[in-house]
């Protein structure tokens, strides 16, 4: 972590609220990530993507496209 923080990177991700310590973020920061999140945990939700049963990457990544493209169109 502070590897990261000498690189000049910002924690964006809010601490648990049971914690004593609470970290400062910026709301602005962490809506597109979350955003970016929750649409990769729903490619993930095909089992195809997510265990990558392919042998192939071009084949894996042509997947990766039509998995990609249901979620958006959904």
């Amino acid at each position: 972590m502070w590897e990261i923080e000498s690189r000049g990177a910002e924690a964006v991700i809010p601490t648990r609220k049971d914690r004593k310590e609470q970290r400062a973020i910026d709301r602005h920061l962490y809506k597109p990530r979350n955003v970016l999140e929750r649409y990769f945990s729903r490619v993930k939700q095909y089992r195809r993507v997510a265990t990558r049963y392919d042998k192939k990457a071009a084949n894996f990544l042509a997947f990766a496209w039509v998995a990609a493209l249901t979620v958006m169109l959904k």
